[in-house]
């Protein structure tokens, strides 16, 4: 993800979201022009205008930012092969955001694919103006109404409570 940010210090702000659990060297941003911001998640979020997202819930939580995303992971060999065979051929998706609308909104790349070159050209995709950034946002959207849109969160409460009363 560094090298491949590199390829945007020049004309973008470039910065990590990290967690107080790892010591900022642990990020490797020597001689990089790369700020870190600690455990501040939904702020970043909030002022970014496309990332770079490791696969699990933090790609849902982009996508509701309404922030364009290539998705990143690389696992162990053995790892991989091993979640792969127990997931299933059925699983087409890594990312929450490709799962729950059931086909690619935001491009994943993994394993091998997970190359600077792709993460460079992805990325290149949705730096605006873009036709493929609007896109995703179009589709952000849907997948926003799609779980529930304003006060779903509330709604489910509601419903679980209710439930639990019973």
């Amino acid at each position: 993800m560094l090298e491949a940010s590199d390829a945007f210090a020049t004309t973008h702000k470039i910065v990590i979201g990290a967690v107080s659990l790892l010591p900022k060297e642990s990020y490797h941003t020597e001689g990089r022009n790369i700020e870190i911001v600690t455990d501040q998640t939904y702020a970043l979020l909030a002022q970014s205008q496309c990332a770079f997202v490791t696969s699990g819930t933090a790609t849902l939580e982009t996508a509701l930012f309404r922030v364009p995303l290539v998705v990143c992971y690389k696992a162990n060999t053995i790892s991989y092969l091993i979640a792969k065979r127990l997931v299933g051929k059925n699983i087409r998706f890594i990312s929450l955001v490709n799962l729950i609308a059931g086909k690619e909104i935001c491009r994943e790349l993994i394993q091998r694919e997970l190359k600077k070159e792709n993460m460079i050209s992805e990325m290149k995709k949705l730096i605006p103006p873009s036709p493929e950034r609007e896109a995703m946002l179009s589709e952000y959207d849907l997948l926003y109404d799609r779980l529930g849109g304003s006060g779903a969160s509330a709604r489910i409460a509601s419903e679980v409570f209710k439930i639990s009363q019973t």
